[in-house]
């Protein structure tokens, strides 16, 4: 196989983002896809760029997020409340993750299937700033979707994940500040849905 139809048949794998369903919900009641929050992602990477602290490589940066989750067309997509506080999971989760990146880094010519390897494993050991930025605009844009489905589709358990982004966050002061202003969105939410807030903000302290 040459290097067109290797590139090709990986281009073609991820059509499987688009089908792959995440667990959360959109506005108009319909669950998202992969697909659809990677999107988001890169444009939260591209707008935030100039306003963070430390000065980044916005390519490396994008790259990042466009690849991470081409791992879950194999290995699905696991919601984190799954691993959360499920140490047995977590581990599962990142070994069938590896092998599925394992399997990508093969289809590729060598030099691209190394580079989008060793960036995977760079966003998930958090090594570098890109990598903490790219962590924290995944978990950032999950929130700001969950705050804008229906309160209807919310797990108790995301309930008390909306006052949790401060760990992702707090590296650099722009990200924090983004991550106050949608985690109020989301106690705003919940306030108004009738929702006692003071044991998840309790919990925290």
């Amino acid at each position: 196989m040459n290097d067109v139809e290797k590139i090709l048949q990986v281009i073609k794998l991820g059509e499987g983002l688009k089908k792959e369903i995440r667990h959360s919900w959109l506005s108009d009641g319909r669950k998202e896809s992969v697909a659809e929050h990677t999107w988001r992602v890169s444009l939260m990477a591209i707008l935030v760029e100039k306003k963070l602290k430390q000065k980044i490589d916005i390519e490396k940066l994008l790259k990042m997020i466009v690849i991470h989750d081409l791992v879950e067309v194999k290995a699905g997509d696991i919601p984190a409340f799954d691993t959360i506080n499920n140490q047995a999971n977590k581990l599962e989760k990142l070994e069938n993750e590896i092998k599925a990146m394992e399997e990508i880094k093969e289809m590729l010519p060598e030099d691209i299937g190394q580079e989008l390897f060793d960036l995977w494993m760079e966003f998930e050991r958090k090594e570098s700033n890109e990598a903490k930025v790219a962590n924290a605009l995944d978990k950032l844009e999950a929130q700001i979707q969950h705050n804008e489905a229906d309160i209807s589709t919310w797990l108790e358990v995301e309930k008390g994940m909306t006052f949790l982004l401060g760990q992702h966050t707090e590296f650099d002061s722009f990200l924090d500040d983004l991550k106050k202003e949608i985690e109020k969105d989301g106690e705003e939410k919940l306030i108004h849905s009738g929702v006692d807030v003071t044991k998840y903000k309790e919990s925290i302290g």
